[in-house]
């Protein structure tokens, strides 16, 4: 079980284990948002609930401007899962622009592919197999990115992920 951790303004910051979670918890330095009332933790002092959402009580400063770590599960992750010439199922990556042409690994130059049309591209250009992207890729934004660790998601935390308005 994972826990959404919550900076004191309500941005997400990670995701821990609901051990870590509840540590910070019992030590006042969190506050329970949401549990999961299904799956309480029994120890020998009582009953706790186990936390699914949690805020810090003091506001961590983060001193660096955030950016999207990369890495094959994100790149995957950003492009669902989806080749990005032919549309099929994706299992593995591609620079759009190969790495011996000069193309540098960057959320701009690696796009999710599937075996077959990485093997047929190889070590071309777009132009030279005439092919098209099916998307522009770009770097992924939003609060579901930034909080580390985040792969996978829970649904209740949805209503902490979503986009200010």
């Amino acid at each position: 079980m994972r826990t959404l951790v919550l900076n004191a303004g309500y941005e997400p910051l990670a995701v821990v284990s609901f051990r870590r979670a509840l540590v910070l918890v019992m030590n006042n330095k969190a506050t329970i948002i949401k549990a999961d009332d299904d799956n309480p933790v029994s120890s020998t002092t009582g009953d706790y609930e186990r936390p699914s959402v949690i805020i810090l009580s003091r506001y961590v400063r983060v001193p660096y401007v955030r950016r999207v770590p990369l890495t094959r599960r994100g790149v995957l992750r950003r492009d669902a899962h989806h080749c990005a010439y032919c549309g099929r199922s994706a299992n593995t990556i591609d620079h759009v622009v190969p790495k011996s042409r000069g193309g540098e690994e960057s959320w701009e130059n690696l796009v999710a592919c599937c075996f077959r049309c990485n093997n047929v591209k190889g070590d071309r250009t777009l132009a030279q197999l005439g092919w098209n992207l099916r998307f522009t890729p770009r770097m992924p934004s939003g609060p579901a990115w930034l909080a580390l660790g985040l792969d996978r998601h829970q649904p209740a935390w949805d209503d902490f992920l979503a986009p200010a308005a």
